[in-house]
């Protein structure tokens, strides 16, 4: 997900060399997430993938319940930047619905997921720490997409039914739904064409008023 500086919170995967070793870790640790699962990868992978043993995983992070919280703070911290980029770099609220799109687009485009995305999709099974932690972090982003449109609404250039907190919702589970079944069908431009429908409505109904 582009950032400011054009990172991404997608991840990449380009190479870890040059980072500190927990850095190095939580690079490693958030693809296999983003691929596997949070619960299908294990510290012995982790080591393996990056040439070190179990027990320095370990001295970074005591077990899987800190890592996990480490990788979402990181992925929150960065999907936070990119939203503050678009409220600096793109004016109105429908081109700023497109851009929060692209942030999904360019997940996919790596081949991953969204982390906190695949991460609720095991929430029963993970510590509490890191449901509350998922929690925020969707939250966050339901709130921003309130504040968009209800901008969008007091300009008339979107329209919708209901609170734009219920919007919101709408937006962000139809993203992260058409995320999985993108993946399914290995398919990144089913995730863009229901992007595209779910922005259509809104514009369609702010021209029609």
């Amino acid at each position: 997900m582009v950032t400011k500086k054009g990172s991404s919170a997608g991840g990449s995967d380009a190479p870890t060399r040059g980072k500190d070793t927990a850095q190095r870790i939580l690079d490693v640790a958030e693809r296999l997430v983003q691929h596997r699962g949070f619960n299908a990868f294990s510290y012995a992978d982790i080591a393996e993938e990056l040439g070190i043993t179990k027990a320095s995983v370990h001295h970074h992070f005591a077990g899987k319940a800190e890592l996990g919280e480490a990788l979402i703070s990181r992925y929150a911290s960065t999907f936070a930047a990119s939203l503050a980029a678009i409220d600096d770099e793109v004016p109105g609220a429908p081109a700023k619905l497109r851009a929060y799109t692209c942030l999904y687009a360019d997940v996919l485009r790596h081949r991953r997921m969204c982390l906190c995305g695949m991460l609720a999709a095991e929430y029963q099974a993970l510590p509490k720490a890191i449901c509350d932690a998922i929690i925020v972090f969707f939250e966050d982003n339901e709130t921003w997409l309130k504040g968009v449109l209800q901008q969008g609404r007091a300009e008339r250039t979107l329209s919708f039914q209901g609170a734009p907190k219920e919007m919101a919702r709408v937006l962000v589970s139809g993203l992260e739904g058409a995320m999985l079944v993108a993946r399914l069908h290995a398919e990144p431009s089913y995730l863009q064409a229901v992007a595209a429908s779910l922005l259509a409505g809104l514009r369609r109904r702010a021209d029609e008023v």
